[in-house]
C-alpha cells in the first residue's frame, strides 16, 4: 500500500478509537469508574491527535472555504448515497436500534449540510457566522446556530438537555 493509503487508514483508525474510547469513558463514569472514565478520555484527546497529525500529513487541511465545502459534500454523501441504503437494509434485517441510530444521524446530516452552506456563504461573504452560540442534541446529534430549541425536532429530547459547545 502506498504512503498515502497508510495515512488514510492510519486516520480513519485513529478517528475511530477517538469517538470509540470517548463512549468507553462515558460507560465508566456511569459505572461510577471516573479515574478509568478520565484514562478513556486522555487517550481519546491522544488519538485525535494521532488523527490530526496524519490529516497534516495528507495536506487534508486546506483554506477554511475549501474546507467548509469539504465537510457539506461529504454531509451530501451521507445524506444521498450512504445513509438511505444502510436504513433501508437495517430495516429489511429489523434491526430497529440500527434504524433509529441511522435515522437520527440521517436528519442530523441533513442539518449539517444546511449549517455548512450557512458558514460558507459567510465566508464568502468575508466574514463569521454572527450567532457564536453553538449547541447540540445529546441524543441524536441536532445542531443548531443559536439557541436550543424546546424540544430536537429529530428525536423529541427536550432542549434544556442541549449541549453548548465552546
Amino acid at each position: 500500500m502506498s504512503t498515502l493509503g497508510n495515512l488514510k487508514t492510519a486516520f480513519a483508525g485513529e478517528s475511530q478509537a477517538t469517538a470509540k474510547y470517548l463512549a468507553f469513558a462515558e460507560k465508566a463514569a456511569r459505572d461510577g469508574l471516573p479515574v478509568i472514565a478520565k484514562l478513556f478520555r486522555a487517550v481519546a484527546a491522544a488519538e485525535a491527535i494521532h488523527a490530526r497529525n496524519h490529516l497534516k500529513a495528507m495536506e487534508g487541511i486546506k483554506s477554511t472555504l475549501e474546507n467548509l465545502t469539504e465537510a457539506q459534500g461529504g454531509e451530501d454523501y451521507e445524506i444521498t448515497t450512504m445513509y438511505p441504503p444502510m436504513i433501508a437494509a437495517a430495516e429489511a434485517d429489523g434491526d430497529k436500534k440500527a434504524v433509529r441510530s441511522m435515522h437520527f444521524a440521517l436528519e442530523v446530516e441533513k442539518v449539517h449540510y444546511e449549517l455548512y452552506g450557512i458558514a460558507i456563504a459567510a465566508v464568502t461573504g468575508g466574514a463569521d457566522i454572527k450567532d457564536a452560540a453553538m449547541r447540540i442534541c445529546p441524543i441524536c446529534g441536532h445542531t443548531v446556530i443559536g439557541d436550543a430549541p424546546d424540544s430536537c425536532p429529530v428525536c423529541g429530547c427536550t432542549g434544556a438537555r442541549y449541549t453548548e459547545i465552546e
